[in-house]
């Protein structure tokens, strides 16, 4: 039976927190898990990462069928059946909620559904619809990730303006749908709605879809997501909501100061995220945060303010990223144990699943060149890549950053098919502290995407043999 005190309590049962608490249990120590959904995943595997992923792959198979006709292919008229795309979505998710959750079981890790509230000594409150259960532990590990930014002048009301939870399930294909934010979210809801027939327009405020990234890859992404039929209003400030329901328009401050509307069905406001810890307590634990960026403090072992108590993922520090969170709730994990727990934060790959994919890890040429760093670089193209070509995707590119003097790889940045996956060569090469050049001497299969990979690396040195 489960008992009320632990080695550690995790508050939070998304990847930061469910890992966490698995990781914990392998390391010998007893482990009890608090969340407040009923199913656990967090937010990625219920209503982010895991659903997106699923409409992304279903709009894009809906939108290659209506083009197999290149490949020699009729399959005549082509229909949407977005009920069943949707349930499709929602098995998907309730087989990796109900995997999480046989893991948690098979680990003996106690479980409890509800609302936790911490205190400075380490136990925690459990609100449940029978009442009030307290637990304590020597360690506790906050992951109780983030929610959606809200507009203060354009609130969420479910119906028109919405956020990706919402977003994620349209009951059907709005006619109009205005895009707030250029960042991997827009541009990937965006891209299931417009692949299913929505004319989309996409708003951002500054001058370039994807704030932070590498420049030329924002730029080809941009110019293939608006082949797709994606427009995009770059520079625009959103300033509100106006008209009734059915007849709304989402007013904007143009580049030169003027103003306009856009009509929409629908307005998803993808600006960003906050890290949430509504209701946890951490004011009267006191647990620090930062008042900048809202952010709990924590150290290098991932500790609050208050000993004992940690915390990982979207509430700290970097990108708020699963893969990121998964990696320090084995790191906090590892601390606890006396382990010594570390998470390289210089090799924590970002993507975009649109089609093409983008993908990057490391440092962009903006980045390099601001610090001062000496380094080449090397581009190869997917147009001259014999897959890429068999499998029509011939758009984007591999880019491979070296230092100067050592070669050693500093960055790299993909606009192609399946860059999610090809990033990972990259990222383990940058792991080991690895070249360019260990890149461009390994064997890779002929034919294949991952030769744009290696060509690229070739390029560093001016040597790629498939470069005109």
């Amino acid at each position: 039976m489960a008992h009320d005190t632990y080695d550690v309590i995790v508050i939070g049962a998304g990847p930061g927190g469910y890992v966490a608490a698995i990781r914990a249990a392998q390391l010998g120590l007893s482990a009890a898990l608090v969340e407040k959904r009923e199913t656990l995943g967090g937010t990625c595997l219920n209503i982010g990462c895991i659903p997106s992923k699923a409409l992304l792959d279903s709009s894009e198979l809906y939108a290659k069928t209506k083009e197999l006709a290149l490949h020699g292919i009729d399959t005549g008229a082509v229909k949407l059946d977005l009920d069943r795309m949707h349930a499709r979505k929602q098995q998907v998710v309730d087989k990796l909620t109900g995997g999480v959750a046989a893991l948690v079981k098979g680990r003996k890790i106690a479980l409890y559904t509800g609302a936790a509230r911490v205190s400075a000594d380490r136990s925690v409150v459990i609100a449940t619809d029978a009442g009030e259960k307290s637990i304590s532990a020597s360690h506790v590990v906050l992951a109780t990730g983030s929610v959606p930014i809200e507009l203060p002048f354009m609130p969420f009301d479910g119906e028109t303006v919405v956020s990706s939870t919402e977003a994620l399930a349209f009951g059907e294909v709005p006619k109009r749908l205005v895009v707030v934010g250029a960042g991997a979210i827009g541009l990937e809801l965006g891209s299931v709605w417009a692949r299913l027939g929505s004319d989309v327009t996409v708003v951002e405020i500054m001058d370039e879809i994807l704030p932070g990234w590498d420049a030329q890859v924002a730029k080809t992404l941009r110019r293939e997501l608006g082949k797709q039929g994606i427009e995009f209003k770059l520079g625009h400030k959103v300033t509100g909501v106006s008209g009734k329901k059915g007849k709304r328009s989402v007013t904007v401050e143009t580049p030169d100061g003027s103003t306009g509307e856009l009509p929409a069905d629908r307005i998803l406001v993808a600006v960003g995220r906050r890290p949430f810890y509504d209701g946890l307590g951490i004011d009267s634990a006191g647990v620090a945060v930062d008042e900048r960026s809202k952010r709990i403090t924590v150290n290098e072992r991932f500790e609050t303010s208050v000993p004992g108590v940690y915390a990982i993922g979207d509430l700290i520090h970097g990108p708020m990223l699963a893969h990121k969170a998964e990696e320090e709730g084995v790191a906090v994990a590892e601390v606890i144990a006396g382990k010594p727990g570390h998470v390289n934060y210089d090799t924590i790959p970002g993507v975009v699943y649109t089609w093409p994919e983008a993908a990057c890890v490391g440092r962009s040429e903006e980045e390099l060149g601001k610090e001062g760093v000496p380094f080449r670089k090397g581009v190869f193209s997917f147009g001259a890549n014999g897959r890429a070509l068999a499998m029509d995707a011939p758009a984007g590119f591999v880019k491979i950053l070296a230092h100067e003097q050592t070669d050693a790889v500093l960055g790299a940045q993909i606009v192609g098919p399946w860059a999610s996956d090809l990033i990972g060569e990259i990222v383990t090469i940058m792991e080991f502290g690895g070249s360019a050049e260990d890149i461009a001497r390994t064997t890779h299969a002929h034919p294949t995407l991952a030769e744009v990979v290696k060509e690229a690396a070739m390029a560093v040195d001016g040597r790629s043999i498939h470069s005109r």
